[in-house]
């Protein structure tokens, strides 16, 4: 089993790699989503641990399913 902290890490820099192919700034992702940009930066340096809503709705802001941010897990 993986530890916690290397799964969030992961995570964000799935949340990363998918917010810069789409050439989006942090507060541009935010704004797609109906989060506060400080968030994803939360999120993509796997600080926290989104919610199950939080992910959905980011996923809707990158235009992409979850498989893509839960890649590599």
């Amino acid at each position: 089993m993986r530890n916690p902290t290397t799964i969030l890490r992961t995570f964000g820099g799935n949340v990363r790699d998918a917010r810069l192919k789409l050439d989006l700034t942090q507060e541009e992702l935010a704004g797609r989503c109906g989060l506060d940009f400080r968030q994803i930066g939360f999120i993509e340096r796997g600080e926290i641990n989104p919610t199950l809503k939080t992910i959905h709705k980011i996923c809707k802001g990158l235009a992409c399913t979850s498989n893509h941010l839960f890649r590599g897990l």
